[in-house]
């Protein structure tokens, strides 16, 4: 069973990002459950939105049994990040296992407009998903449903942590990166790309078909990852 584990709004300008703690937050649920990946969505940019710097979420998918007691692995997540608190953030969390179409349909509609908390809070309680904003405003529920909904949809977002990603540098093999566990290398028109070396200093993994993708192109006589949204 996959377990849906999101935050969103958890920074301020001068701390670490949302992405830093979820995987700080990651390392820690890890030592029970084996980590799956840990993904960052981008959401809608507008004006109107209060968010730091790049309105972005984080979810971090855990591979549990069936049954896991999700309300657990919910409150040893939030005291990490009541622990982590930042002041002048907006921190929400959110943790799910079945996620249904409308709450996918939810975070796709955040990409592209405004949505509000109230909303959220409405889909969530209407689900029977664990969503709770951890202070200031609390706007983070937003992001933090959203990225949920995202995730599960398998078609969103780019990977910040899977398998031993961030041990690779410099220029590798395509099977190496196979090796680490990125399902398959590809040009973006989708044509398959199984030999040559791959820059890896800056390779994000994009999530599709509910698998991590290295996107590549061809420059400067290597393959040079495309980070997608």
């Amino acid at each position: 069973m996959i377990v849906y584990i999101s935050m969103d709004d958890t920074d301020n300008r001068d701390s670490r990002g949302t992405g830093q703690l979820a995987r700080a937050t990651a390392a820690h649920l890890s030592v029970i459950y084996p980590l799956s990946g840990i993904i960052r969505h981008q959401l809608f940019f507008d004006q109107r939105i209060p968010y730091t710097k790049n309105n972005s979420s984080a979810a971090i998918l855990l591979n549990t049994p069936d049954g896991a007691d999700l309300q657990a692995i919910f409150q040893q997540v939030k005291e990490l990040m009541l622990a982590d608190f930042q002041p002048g953030s907006d921190p929400g969390l959110c943790v799910a296992a079945d996620v249904p179409e409308e709450v996918i349909h939810f975070g796709r509609r955040t990409k592209v407009d405004l949505v509000t908390q109230e909303e959220a809070r409405r889909l969530a309680a209407v689900h029977h998903i664990l969503l709770e904003g951890l202070g200031g405003s609390e706007g983070g529920v937003i992001g933090a449903l959203a990225a949920v909904g995202l995730a599960a949809s398998g078609e969103d977002g780019r990977y910040i942590e899977v398998g031993g990603l961030r041990q690779l540098s410099g220029l590798q093999p395509v099977a190496t990166l196979l090796s680490i566990g990125i399902h398959h290398v590809q040009m973006l028109d989708g044509q398959p790309v199984t030999q040559g070396m791959v820059s890896t200093d800056k390779l994000r993994p994009a999530r599709r078909g509910g698998v991590p993708v290295a996107v590549v192109q061809w420059e400067n006589n290597a393959w040079q990852p495309l980070k997608l949204d």
